[in-house]
């Protein structure tokens, strides 16, 4: 089992970041948007850096949904290999089938 202040500080920075995401995303069209002036694109940059850093979502880690494990984590399953391994053994995941031979 993962620190439940890792757990609940990665469940912060997603929040934040759902919440600042259609501001950053019109920041950084304008700041890319050669068209503009240096100026604004300059200015568009520094409102992007006041902008809180947890709401950037390459902050966010991917953490298994069943212990909050960060490593080893299979996206389509949303968990760990060691979750996997368990509830396979289990046979709460259909279709898995532990192997052994």
């Amino acid at each position: 089992m993962a620190k439940k202040s890792s757990v609940e500080k990665n469940k912060r920075r997603r929040r934040l970041v759902k919440q600042y995401a259609d501001k950053r995303a019109a920041l950084k069209a304008v700041a890319t948007d050669q068209s503009l002036s240096m100026e604004e694109r300059f200015k568009a940059q520094l409102k992007l850096a006041d902008l809180p850093r947890n709401s950037s979502k390459v902050r966010i880690r991917n953490r298994c949904e069943v212990t909050g494990r960060p490593r080893a984590y299979y996206r389509k399953l949303r968990m760990s290999r060691i979750a996997l391994r368990e509830l396979g053994s289990r046979g709460l995941i259909p279709g898995l089938v532990k192997s052994s031979w």
